[in-house]
């Protein structure tokens, strides 16, 4: 694919994570990015417009060489809409067949698509979930356990589906179950657009999934009828959903799979479990570095890049620090840092992951690494779920070698670290603690408060981790007005931009 590659985005929805840091990525690379018009996309639990956003990308394709799609907003207004509105089957699919008519008009168009199986939210969140879910959160998630359970084992498993089913009004059970059927037929009918040849690669990603649970019983029926179709060489389905966008752009704008070699923080760093999905840490690893066009280096000399990945001890943990499961020593952090150091004055290309930690950078390791020139790092990246994280990071380091503006480069990794560890691991719970434990779900009025404390605390630190990492590098720093995304403390916007030094002088 050409430096100069036109790129179509339509993301799950308008965070800095989901719709700026994949045009990020795209930019620094010399592709140009256009994105859909303001009211298209979804704004938190409002839909976007589907029918605008048939229009653009009908208007648009014709100018374009890759399509990044997400199902769920083209077809049912964005990725959280998606698990809240009550629009018929007929209506998404109808929506879907878009992409049918693109293909038809641009026959070259690589259009790589991807979904999110619906997921059973850990938390009782009524604006990411049905409004309902504040109040039956705990019994759908044991329903969904139990069903799945019943689903692998059979009648011993009968009881406890029975008393899960019976402890919840039939109205919400058969609502919130439909919902769930509604996206997995659209998934399914995306498989066949895959098998007709009108999608060129497809990822369908498991959203906060565990072992157990009706997310987990849409997958094996998903991976059954891909089966059928034949269509795994073109098809990824695995943990994650924000950070899809970039792990196809990064298969799109590197069409040659990169080899990769894994560095883990601990010698048994590969099977440390995870909160949010249903695997261990190194077949997470593995399954991310596929959707990205990666394979696993049989050596370190024949590596493109390394993935430097910094797991728990034996599991993830939400509170810091954690001496239980994650500060443990199954690994050895300072040992860990000595070779990202050796790594990167060798001149490696080195993309570090950090998933010590959901939600944020794990502060020891942070502060162990402030010795270390951080701007040379190819990729950094802690946020949310593993699989955001590493799927970020993997995008980061099979672009690198295509980087043809360093300035916007340092943007997008600098963007990361703000927001992953000087706010994820830090600011934000200074902002909770000075707000006296407001809401996780809806700040109401103290979002304003919130918004100003967040800039008090932000900009000097945003600054001074520039000065000390990225001062000498010929870039200047512009910094905006810190905010909030939506009205809540989870997700932070950090506005940004670097340029060259030279163009302000």
């Amino acid at each position: 694919m050409p430096s100069s590659a036109r790129v179509l985005l339509i993301p799950p929805d308008t965070r800095p994570q989901t719709l700026e840091l994949p045009a990020q990525l795209a930019v620094m690379t010399g592709a140009t990015v256009r994105v859909p018009p303001e009211g298209a996309l979804p704004a938190f639990f409002t839909p976007g417009n589907t029918a605008l956003l048939r229009d653009w990308l009908l208007q648009e394709a014709g100018q374009a060489d890759i399509v990044i799609v997400c199902l769920e907003t083209l077809c049912l207004g964005g990725m959280i809409p998606a698990r809240r509105v009550s629009d018929p089957l007929e209506t998404a699919l109808g929506r879907l067949a878009v992409l049918r008519e693109v293909k038809r008009q641009v026959p070259g168009l690589q259009i790589l698509a991807f979904g999110v199986i619906v997921r059973v939210a850990h938390d009782n969140d009524p604006h990411e979930e049905k409004p309902y879910y504040g109040q039956w959160g705990r019994e759908l998630r044991a329903y969904s356990s139990a069903f799945d359970r019943h689903a692998r084992h059979g009648d011993a498993e009968a009881g406890a589906l029975e008393t899960a089913r019976a402890a919840l009004p039939p109205e919400i059970l058969a609502d919130w179950t439909g919902t769930r059927e509604r996206n997995r037929a659209l998934h399914l009918a995306a498989l066949d657009l895959l098998s007709e040849g009108v999608l060129t690669h497809l990822c369908l990603t498991l959203d906060d999934t565990t072992p157990y649970g009706l997310a987990a019983f849409d997958r094996r029926m998903l991976e059954a009828r891909a089966d059928e179709l034949g269509v795994w060489s073109r098809l990824d389905i695995y943990p994650g959903a924000d950070e899809v966008p970039c792990a196809l752009l990064a298969r799109a704008l590197a069409p040659q799979a990169a080899r990769v070699w894994v560095r883990y923080s601990g010698l048994g760093g590969a099977g440390a479990e995870l909160i949010y999905e249903d695997r261990p840490a190194g077949e997470l690893v593995r399954a991310h570095l596929r959707a990205a066009g990666c394979v696993l280096a049989d050596t370190p000399a024949e590596a493109d890049f390394v993935l430097a990945v910094n797991t728990p001890g034996t599991r993830q943990a939400n509170r810091q620090p954690d001496f239980a499961t994650v500060d443990t020593p199954h690994r050895h952090l300072p040992a860990f840092v000595d070779t990202l150091q050796e790594a990167l004055e060798a001149g490696q290309t080195v993309s570090l992951a950090d998933i010590a930690y959901p939600n944020g950078a794990e502060r020891r390791l942070w502060a162990l690494i402030q010795g270390l020139p951080l701007n040379r790092l190819a990729g950094f990246s802690a946020w949310n779920t593993a699989g955001n994280t590493l799927g970020t990071a993997i995008a980061f380091g099979k672009l690198m070698a295509h980087v043809m503006d360093p300035a916007a480069h340092a943007e997008a990794l600098f963007a990361r670290m703000v927001d992953d560890a000087l706010y994820q691991a830090f600011a934000r719970a200074e902002v909770r603690d000075f707000l006296d434990n407001p809401s996780p779900f809806d700040l109401g009025e103290a979002r304003t408060v919130a918004e100003t404390q967040l800039r008090e605390l932000m900009t000097p630190q945003i600054k001074a981790l520039w000065e000390r990492h990225f001062a000498d590098s010929g870039l200047a720093l512009e910094v905006g007005a810190a905010h909030l995304a939506w009205p809540r403390l989870f997700t932070g916007v950090f506005p940004l931009r670097v340029h060259s030094s030279m163009a302000t002088g």
